[in-house]
């Protein structure tokens, strides 16, 4: 007999509740579905949205952070002509704080060699061009300021691979027919991942020299300027060369791209983003919630009569609040628990066949975990007090 609801120990009730729910295994197990179908999928989509972010910072930290890029959008009020070349040295001079620069020029062409024939963007810029952007060359050499005069290229990885063929790759010395011309192939670059920074794609590329693009085009002029600072606060480098810019080019419009605010805007994206496809999780929690208030309701309405048992024997109120409950909390906990391991398992295959580095997200496990938890208690608590407010007379009545 029930003395009184603190002689019922929690070890006791934690027991039962366990039971209980043994005895009721297929809506348990279907409750148990819903709510590590619900974690799970908070925790992978999380660490998955958190890992494509540091994927694309990766990138950009590899390419560099201290680089400027600078683009001339068309308008309509300025439509001035842009020189084919730029005076390197007076940017210098009247910009301190530069490392490289490098102008280009933009140009889409049929490349062949030895019967192979492909399409590439033909880019015309300088030597500073390399240094900038960390671009590495698995064979030959980049351009240099002697080159000006010369038809040499330096060929992306991907170009390179397309004229090469079986047995007689793409070598050093070759020559590349583009257009009426033949250019001498001086380097062979390595891959180098597309940046949205960047307005080339470098691996689908041909770089010749900025001036021979007169020979291709009947008047080139520039598209951009890549430049490589050395200070650090390049928001100041900025200013000052949008300022020398458009009073050089005539006021034509300028827009100087900072690579940190772009990382930032980016972060704050996938973040975004990452919180977004958590909440879609969170929708398949909420299903998982209601069916284990479901269950949670079935289990009082066929056990009123061993409720109105226990309340004649003494229990009170909160003792049976307290053991409905607790099994909602163990249906919660087994959930998360499983959610959370098959959504880190989940995150790492998608991660590891993407080709990126895993990073478990710092918030994934406890939003996961906690709002698995907190879900089973809301849904729980309802059945849980319903149970407890039973009369024992109209409880042990029923059948």
């Amino acid at each position: 007999m029930y003395k009184a609801s603190s002689h019922i120990k929690v070890t006791q009730i934690f027991s039962e509740s366990i039971d209980n729910l043994n005895l009721s295994k297929r809506r348990s197990i279907l409750a148990l579905l819903g709510i590590i179908v619900g974690s799970s999928s908070i925790i992978a989509l999380l660490t998955i949205g958190g890992n494509a972010a540091d994927e694309a910072v990766r990138i950009f930290k590899n390419m560099g952070t201290d680089i400027l890029v600078v683009g001339f959008p068309y308008s309509h009020q300025n439509r001035q002509p842009l020189p084919s070349t730029l005076d390197s040295q007076a940017l210098r001079k009247a910009v301190p704080g530069i490392s490289q620069i490098a102008p280009i020029t933009l140009h889409s062409a049929q490349l062949s060699h030895n019967g192979q024939n492909t399409d590439a963007s033909l880019v015309g810029t300088t030597q500073g061009l390399a240094d900038a952007i960390g671009l590495k060359f698995n064979a030959g050499r980049d351009l240099s300021r002697y080159d000006h005069r010369e038809t040499f290229a330096v060929v992306g990885a991907r170009v390179a691979k397309d004229l090469g063929s079986l047995g007689n790759p793409l070598r050093v010395g070759d020559l590349i027919r583009i257009d009426n011309y033949l250019f001498n192939v001086i380097g062979i670059a390595e891959s180098l991942p597309a940046t949205p920074l960047i307005p080339i794609v470098l691996d689908e590329s041909i770089l010749i020299p900025i001036e021979g693009m007169k020979r291709l085009r009947p008047a080139p002029e520039i598209t951009g300027i890549i430049i490589k600072a050395d200070e650090a606060d390049l928001a100041a480098l900025a200013e000052v060369l949008n300022s020398y810019l458009t009073q050089t080019f005539n006021g034509r419009e300028v827009d100087v791209q900072i690579p940190q605010q772009l990382l930032d805007g980016l972060r704050h994206q996938a973040s975004t983003f990452s919180y977004l496809l958590a909440a879609l999780g969170g929708i398949s929690l909420l299903v998982g919630g209601v069916g284990v208030m479901n269950v949670m309701l079935m289990s009082v309405a066929e056990r009123k009569r061993e409720i109105g048992i226990r309340m004649a024997l003494g229990a009170r109120q909160r003792d049976i609040r307290t053991l409905f409950l607790l099994e909602a909390v163990n249906l919660s906990i087994v959930g998360a628990i499983a959610g959370a391991l098959l959504g880190v398992a989940i995150a790492f295959s998608f991660t590891h066949f993407s080709g990126w580095e895993f990073t478990l997200s710092i918030m994934a496990l406890p939003l996961g975990v906690g709002c698995s938890l907190l879900t089973g208690i809301f849904f729980g608590l309802y059945p849980a007090i319903s149970a407890s407010k039973l009369q024992p007379a109209e409880a042990l009545r029923a059948e």
